[in-house]
């Protein structure tokens, strides 16, 4: 590799969020462990995170995208909410990735916020990794 292909080479940082009461976060870290060992530098927010501290984070951190996790059933409720607070602060290229217990009926509502992905438990961690980097090249290519 010569100086200028390993210079243009940025690994991706995502955020890692659990919103709301729910602390349940297995998942969530095991989606650390899997992007991480993928060649991500992962942020994990810590539990119990309002939608206002998630946004906040993400731009702090400058990440590419907030891999956000809710087994509560708030998913439509706090994901659009990061989506609206992003967006309130001019922030439009952090891609926003939903995961948790999301019923089905629900995914299309959130894909119309912006929110992608939405997987649900027992999706292959190979999906979810290659959603997160096919999403940021498209991001990094505009």
């Amino acid at each position: 590799m010569t100086i200028n292909q390993t210079q243009q080479v940025k690994r991706i940082r995502i955020l890692v969020a659990k919103m709301g009461l729910d602390g349940h976060d297995r998942g969530a870290l095991v989606i650390c462990r899997a992007l991480r060992d993928a060649g991500m530098e992962v942020i994990y927010s810590g539990l119990f995170c309002t939608p206002q501290q998630v946004a906040k984070t993400a731009i702090d951190e400058d990440v590419d995208a907030i891999a956000m996790s809710l087994l509560n059933g708030a998913h439509l409720t706090l994901f659009p909410k990061v989506a609206k607070i992003l967006k309130e602060q001019g922030i439009d290229d952090i891609l926003l990735i939903g995961g948790g217990i999301i019923p089905e009926k629900d995914k299309k509502l959130l894909e119309k916020e912006g929110i992608t992905g939405n997987f649900g438990p027992g999706t292959p961690l190979s999906i979810i990794i290659s959603h997160i980097n096919s999403s940021i090249k498209k991001k990094r290519e505009i």
